[in-house]
C-alpha cells in the first residue's frame, strides 16, 4: 500500500507542476505586457489571484482561512508566515486580497515564466551580498512608504524540520519598526503534507484542504532599534504556537 501511495504522490505531483506552467503559460502574456508600467501593478496582482484561484482549484486543493482579526485592505502590513513549502506563495495570493510586494531569495529570478515578476514587481534578494541585501532593503522601505505591504519569509528559505522553524532572520522586523508599520502573522498548518519540497520519489503531494490562520497584527509603533529582538521573538511566538498546536491535534488522532 505504500508503494501505492509512493506512486500516486508522485503522480499528483508531476500533474501539479504541469497545471503551474500551463496554467502560468495562459495568463503570461497579459501578466508580460502589464508588467512594462508600474501602474498597471495592482492589475497584475488581480490577475495573479485569478490565476492561483485556478491552479487551486484545478490541483484538487481547496483552502480554509482563519482570521483571528479582520484584516484591514487600507492598511499597510509586513506579512511574515512560516515556509515549508512552495505552496505558501501561491495561498498568500488568496489569503491576502490586496495589493502586496514579495521579498524573496534572487534564485525566484531564475524559475521559468515566475521569475517575471522578481524582474521589478517584486524585489529578489542576494543575501550573499551585503550591498544587494541592503538595496533590496531599501527597495522594500520604498514600497512601505508607498503604502504596498511587503511579504517576507522571516526563515529566509524553506524549513525541512517541519514543525520545527528555521531561526527568524531580522530583516522583517527592521523593516516594520523603522516604518512603524504593523506585523501580520500567518501560519500554514499543513501546506507541507500536501506539497513537500522533497525529492519526487518518495514524497508528499496530495490534493486537499490548505488551512491557514491569520492571526491579529502586531503594532510597532511603541518599539524602537533596541525591541527588534523582541518583536521578532514575538511574532515567532505567535506562529510557532499554531503550528505546534496542529501537529499535536494530528498526533493524538493516530
Amino acid at each position: 500500500m505504500k508503494f501505492i501511495g509512493y506512486v500516486f504522490s508522485f503522480v499528483w505531483k508531476v500533474y501539479f507542476l504541469l497545471l503551474f506552467v500551463v496554467t502560468l503559460l495562459f495568463f503570461f502574456p497579459t501578466f508580460f505586457i502589464l508588467l512594462q508600467k508600474r501602474k498597471w501593478y495592482p492589475t497584475v496582482f488581480k490577475i495573479q489571484r485569478i490565476w492561483a484561484a485556478t491552479l487551486l482549484f484545478l490541483s484538487g486543493i481547496v483552502y480554509s482561512v482563519k482570521y483571528r482579526h479582520p484584516v484591514e485592505a487600507n492598511k499597510t502590513y509586513v506579512i511574515c508566515s512560516n515556509h515549508f513549502s512552495y505552496l505558501d506563495i501561491v495561498l498568500l495570493y488568496r489569503v491576502i486580497p490586496f495589493y502586496f510586494v514579495f521579498m524573496a531569495k534572487k534564485e525566484l529570478r531564475s524559475v521559468p515564466l515566475f521569475g517575471l515578476f522578481f524582474k521589478d514587481m517584486n524585489i529578489a534578494v542576494d543575501r550573499s551580498s551585503a550591498k544587494a541585501s541592503h538595496l533590496a532593503s531599501l527597495q522594500a522601505d520604498k514600497e512601505l512608504k508607498m503604502g504596498n505591504s511587503v511579504v517576507i519569509f522571516p526563515e529566509g528559505t524553506i524549513g525541512t524540520t517541519v514543525p520545527k522553524m528555521r531561526p527568524f532572520k531580522n530583516g522583517a522586523f527592521k523593516l516594520a519598526i523603522d516604518n512603524k508599520i504593523a506585523i501580520l502573522p500567518i501560519t500554514f498548518l499543513n501546506n507541507h503534507k500536501l506539497l513537500t519540497v522533497d525529492p519526487f520519489f518518495p514524497s508528499s503531494g496530495r490534493p486537499g484542504k490548505a488551512m491557514v490562520i491569520v492571526h491579529k497584527p502586531i503594532e510597532t509603533k511603541s518599539f524602537d532599534a533596541d525591541d527588534m529582538l523582541l518583536l521578532k521573538t514575538k511574532v515567532e511566538h505567535v506562529i510557532n504556537q499554531s503550528l505546534l498546536a496542529y501537529d499535536d491535534v494530528k498526533s493524538n488522532k493516530k
